[in-house]
């Protein structure tokens, strides 16, 4: 039995050992790469506006079975919350962080959610795309979004901060399909925030970018069952004639 419980818990520690040499691995990559963004692929002049240069840039997009605007309608009204996955990434940073619990109420909706936490709309192209932005120094524990005009936002340069845009796009694939898409952008504005948030991006992008997908696969989900529920027509009724 003694046997046994010694070399499940050899076992257990050699796994718990390969996952630390893999986070710090991960964390290592994604230090050295960090500045390092290819500047191909689709370009979005709503979000160049505001952060045309980058030491961050992330996109993700899913293809969602589900007409543009409904895609759109469940992204602007998505509890994350609800998530166990989200939950657990906003308390595992929490504990890292040592910050303090959040106690305040939260609004329902993804958009006022949002909003109470500090963030600004900078741009919208109506029941297509938000642009959403902040000036922030995620590094403390007790994070804090200041949101600020589109004007103000562009020209903010006060040393000690990182300046963050985020995005989520829905994009017609068809009359009965779409693309669900986000994009985030990080800026800092002096050496030492560009330091401080390297450090901060290497050991907490991965929950991040779990949040990201997590956002992807609620949206799509909901999307598709709200259109599943809601059959195409067939026919238009027009001048009292029914038209095939």
């Amino acid at each position: 039995m003694g046997r046994a419980l010694r070399k499940t818990a050899g076992v257990m520690g050699a796994g718990a050992g390969a996952v630390a040499l893999l986070g710090l691995g991960y964390a290592g990559i994604t230090w050295y790469r960090y500045g390092k963004v290819g500047r191909g692929g689709r370009r979005n002049h709503l979000v160049d506006r505001f952060i045309p240069k980058y030491e961050v840039r992330e996109v993700h997009q899913t293809r969602v079975e589900a007409p543009a605007d409904v895609t759109f309608g469940v992204a602007h009204e998505l509890d994350l919350r609800r998530s166990t996955i989200v939950r657990a990434m906003f308390t595992g940073r929490e504990l890292l962080m040592g910050g303090e619990h959040a106690k305040r109420e939260h609004p329902p909706g993804f958009l006022a959610e949002v909003l109470s936490l500090g963030w600004r709309i900078l741009a919208e192209e109506p029941g297509r795309e938000l642009v959403f932005g902040a000036v922030t120094q995620p590094w403390h524990a007790d994070v804090e979004f200041r949101g600020l005009e589109p004007e103000e936002f562009t020209a903010f340069n006060d040393p000690g901060y990182a300046k963050i845009v985020w995005t989520f796009a829905v994009d017609p694939a068809g009359p009965r399909a779409s693309v669900f898409r986000t994009e985030t952008r990080v800026v800092t504005t002096d050496p030492e925030s560009r330091s401080r948030f390297r450090r901060y991006w290497s050991v907490f992008s991965p929950g991040i970018l779990l949040i990201r997908y997590e956002t992807l696969r609620l949206v799509k989900r909901e999307a598709e069952r709200v259109a599943s529920a809601t059959p195409p027509l067939s026919k238009v009724s027009l001048a009292g004639q029914e038209v095939p």
